[in-house]
């Protein structure tokens, strides 16, 4: 099942539910179900869902029509997709935390041959590390 949607901003509750082809009260229903789903509202108090909102409903319409889910059984579904995501998105991460361990690492075994040569390099030795250490901690920051 694949639903074009448009490249827009904001929807109104009305172009959501013809894009999605569900009459407008089910979204409000699946509204009060799925706490994760919270779309602004005008000063009027018309519901405007970001894009976002929209592939979270196409999903929602995907899990409860096409795969016969439960409302339950979709929450749960959609609890374990966010953990996955999350999970996958600190996996993307790692490499940067190796490389940055791996160059701790290095300053370290620096910092023991230096200790073992002349004291006077070794306290430049050490300026120069604290800097490196703060560059580093500035992409970890980053």
């Amino acid at each position: 099942m694949t639903i074009a949607i448009p490249e827009k901003q904001y929807f109104k509750i009305g172009e959501v539910s013809e894009i999605l082809n569900v009459e407008p009260y089910v979204l409000r229903y699946w509204e009060s179900e799925f706490k994760i789903l919270k779309p602004t509202r005008t000063r009027a108090r018309q519901r405007l869902y970001h894009k976002r909102d929209l592939e979270l409903l196409v999903e929602i319409k995907h899990l409860l029509y096409d795969e016969k889910f439960t409302i339950a059984g979709a929450k749960k579904r959609l609890q374990e997709m966010k953990k996955q995501a999350a999970a996958e998105k600190k996996a993307a991460k790692a490499p940067k935390a190796t490389r940055v361990k791996e160059e701790i690492k290095a300053l370290e075994s620096r910092m023991e041959t230096a200790a073992a040569d002349n004291q006077a390099d070794y306290r430049e030795l050490l300026l120069e590390i604290k800097k490196e250490l703060k560059e580093l901690r500035i992409i970890l920051e980053g």
